[in-house]
């Protein structure tokens, strides 16, 4: 009678390891799932829910948890910071310079833009730089090679009005005009400010990013300029 009785106590202990079993390969495959859905996740909307978690009930037994390195939404805030700092300075030089009225800097969701109006490097359908203008770009240099950004992306982007190119331009069109300013603007930055070719391209969109109508002289005048764009680092990605 009790060997009867010990046999089938055996049976019984014996399958508890099944129940161990299957909690760790539940356990593995919750892991795996984990991985793959980390491969294709948001990191600013993973980094959102886990911390959530934080301060809450815990995950695993005897409240371990679990500490994340990264935090997107500080280095973001990081770059604001940048971003200011760098729009302050300029700000104040312009002002300095008498420029404040053409010379409009300005953050975007891209990153920060320094606007020029065309009068302020060119004259009337030309692409050649002022040497007046000299100054200005020195100090723009200066600034784009301080080590905070000295390792950011810059465009810089040419725009015109709708007014055709008269004939005895050289430029066909617009759009060889705002190419040659742009390109023209980023040389002497590059030759001239000695900033890295390969983190500065230039683009010319003739008038088709208009920031205001084409239809009186001053809107004209306000679409008529030469922007330095700062690109933040998600934006970085799209250029060549």
């Amino acid at each position: 009678m009790s060997g009867r009785r010990r046999r089938v106590d055996d049976s019984i202990s014996s399958g508890e390891w099944l129940t161990t079993y299957s909690d760790m390969v539940t356990l593995l495959l919750c892991f795996f799932v984990l991985l793959y859905s980390f491969s294709n996740l948001d990191a600013d909307k993973f980094y959102s829910v886990m911390s959530s978690f934080r301060g809450g009930i815990g995950i695993f037994e005897g409240g371990t948890s679990v500490n994340f390195p990264f935090n997107p939404n500080e280095e973001k805030l990081d770059m604001e910071v940048e971003l200011e700092n760098l729009r302050s300075y300029l700000q104040d030089y312009t002002d300095r310079m008498g420029l404040g009225d053409r010379v409009i800097i300005q953050p975007e969701e891209r990153g920060l833009v320094i606007r020029f109006m065309d009068n302020v490097f060119f004259d009337s359908g030309s692409a050649e730089i002022k040497k007046e203008a000299y100054e200005i770009l020195d100090s723009v240099g200066e600034i784009l090679n301080k080590e905070e950004f000295r390792n950011k992306q810059i465009k810089v982007e040419g725009h015109t009005d709708t007014d055709p190119i008269v004939r005895a331009s050289k430029y066909p069109t617009n759009w060889e005009l705002s190419a040659a300013r742009a390109t023209n603007v980023l040389r002497y930055l590059v030759e001239k400010c000695s900033i890295d070719g390969s983190r500065i391209s230039s683009s010319g969109y003739a008038y088709y990013r208009n920031i205001a109508p084409n239809d009186t002289p001053e809107n004209k005048a306000k679409n008529r300029r030469v922007d330095i764009v700062i690109l933040k680092d998600e934006y970085e990605k799209l250029e060549p």
